[in-house]
């Protein structure tokens, strides 16, 4: 940790609230505790803490309680319950209510203070990139996935708080928007020992379903000329990735339930059951409800598989992301082409950000990929863009009447550039990558 922050113990439990007090106690921390929940909510409006931990069972008031009223108060605040009755449904609903964590006494300590300073910093670094006013000045990511809007970081924040208790999590999003990379944090953040293994649900042949899930042994049917193991339990201990589990057939379906229900499968031609301790996620672009009602999607596979929902925002409902996005891209081909790559033009970015990106992150890594391939040049320019971005954004521009939209953006941009160079003209037409001539003329035309 690097700042100084404060937390309230909630816990009738003398002898517990001690322990916690003393386990969260370090030089950069401030405990506040409270042996009743009327009393702990007191200090949380007195002192405005960074986390609250309360038990969940107390008298007068529950944890439950407790979590309403703090969220009430302040939303930016962490709350981590603890019961000794722990179950996941209990651990996801309480999430779903706003809860940072959940975990079960007796509370080990070495967990709760890795959650702890997870909170903490995570809580720090979404707060400090608010305020980072420099586009791509810092590498804003978590577990795979790079951003710096808000919608993003609150989706990074719930895949933390579910990821040690999910034992299904159903994620929504369309194609390209990062659905797989979402996935893998849940299971890195998850922590447990076994392996992240990914199945295309729309890539495989109808009939070979039940193999690829539950394997088989030799002799099952022809060609089946040796046992093979399949993704449950290759994934056994771990996670298994259901990729566009919509297109998974009905027959399959039902077997993937009684497999996830029961946590045992059973190997085609095999008359012996397995037990399998394994995590879902499932994907999906489609719209499961429609399928539902269309009788393509079983209902009570829906409501197995999505006890948490997650949904990933389209890229162009986060347009704050492409700049970094494509800093990121930009480097990464650098590296791989060999080429000494350092960045865009602001004109670039324009374009990019007057797009659409109906095919989402993985259209825009394609894009700069396409460019970094074909440039000469150090810089990625509007040249350096498929036609088709550029000739939208040019017919766009030519049916605006008054100040378009795009010259909004570029008079920020502008703007922006001479701000961050105190105000010194070279140093800001170097950062948008024209000349001084054309930069002063951008000046004088927007008045600035």
């Amino acid at each position: 940790m690097s700042e100084t922050v404060s937390i309230v113990v909630i816990d009738d439990n003398l002898g517990s609230l001690e322990l916690l007090s003393e386990a969260l106690a370090h030089a950069e921390v401030t405990v506040y505790t409270a042996s009743n929940p009327v009393s702990g909510l007191e200090l949380v409006r007195k002192h405005h803490p960074r986390l609250v931990v309360t038990d969940l069972v107390m008298p007068g008031l529950s944890g439950l309680e407790v979590l309403q009223q703090v969220v009430s108060f302040d939303p930016s605040i962490d709350v981590i319950l603890m019961t000794a009755h722990y179950t996941t449904e209990t651990a996801v609903a309480a999430i779903r209510q706003g809860a940072a964590d959940y975990l079960q006494k007796p509370v080990k300590i070495a967990i709760l203070r890795e959650r702890v300073a997870t909170l903490i910093e995570s809580a720090i670094r979404r707060r400090r990139s608010h305020s980072d006013v420099a586009a791509g000045s810092q590498d804003l990511e978590f577990e795979g996935l790079r951003a710096k809007s808000n919608v993003m970081w609150n989706l990074f924040a719930m895949i933390q708080r579910v990821a040690p208790h999910y034992r299904s999590v159903l994620v929504h999003g369309e194609t390209g928007s990062g659905k797989d990379l979402v996935a893998n944090a849940l299971h890195r953040c998850s922590r447990v020992s076994g392996k992240f293994v990914v199945l295309n649900c729309s890539a495989v042949v109808e009939t070979l379903f039940e193999s690829e899930l539950f394997g088989h042994v030799r002799g099952a049917f022809t060609g089946a000329d040796r046992d093979k193991t399949g993704l449950f339990e290759l994934a056994n201990g771990g996670t298994l990735f259901l990729d566009e589990i919509g297109d998974m057939p009905l027959p399959t379906q039902a077997k993937l339930l009684r497999a996830i229900q029961n946590q045992e499968i059973l190997p085609v031609g095999s008359l012996t059951a397995r037990k399998v301790n394994v995590r879902i996620v499932a994907a999906t672009h489609r719209d499961l409800q429609a399928a539902i009602a269309g009788g393509r999607f079983r209902e009570d596979l829906y409501y197995r598989l999505s006890m948490v929902e997650l949904t990933v925002p389209p890229l162009k409902d986060r347009a704050e992301d492409i700049p970094l996005l494509a800093r990121y891209f930009a480097s990464k081909f650098s590296r791989e082409f060999s080429k000494p790559i350092t960045g865009l033009t602001q004109r670039a970015f324009i374009v990019l950000q007057r797009h659409t990106w109906p095919g989402n992150v993985r259209e825009l890594e394609h894009v700069i990929g396409r460019a970094c391939m074909l440039t000469d040049s150090p810089t990625i320019d509007v040249e350096d863009l498929p036609d088709n971005l550029v000739h939208a954004t040019a017919r766009t521009d030519s049916n605006a009447q008054g100040t378009s939209a795009l010259e909004e953006q570029e008079r920020r941009l502008v703007d922006e550039a001479l701000r961050a160079s105190g105000g010194n003209q070279s140093e800001a037409a170097r950062r948008l990558g024209i000349g001084r001539d054309a930069l002063r003329y951008k000046m004088k035309r927007y008045e600035l």
